[in-house]
């Protein structure tokens, strides 16, 4: 793992479908330009500890550099698109998280 790698991870409850295929249509094409790695998701992850168990589906998504992850998530076509998904999800959390560095 590249220390300059980055990961976002989201924890999403799918209210609306049809909005949310909508996004998932124009998802895959955005992510690719910025480099953009789709790892997986998961509709019934397992809570094993904690006091807050989170519903819905977690997506982890890989960037190569933080730089890639700012700019696919602030570029305008993903913003745009990204309305689909707020208007049929309810989102928990999207998290950018720092790979580890060699050691």
């Amino acid at each position: 793992m590249s220390s300059d790698s980055v990961y976002i991870i989201a924890n999403i409850t799918i209210e609306d479908a049809s909005k949310y295929r909508q996004y998932e249509k124009g998802f895959f094409p955005i992510l690719k330009r910025f480099g953009g790695e789709f790892l997986t998701y998961d509709d019934a992850t397992t809570h094993l500890e904690g006091i807050n168990p989170r519903p819905g589906r977690v997506v982890i998504i890989k960037f190569p550099s933080e730089a890639q992850a700012v700019a696919w998530y602030s570029d305008k076509d993903y913003q745009q698109l990204s309305e689909n998904r707020r208007a049929g999800t309810t989102l928990e959390f999207l998290t950018l998280v720092h790979g580890i560095p060699p050691r």
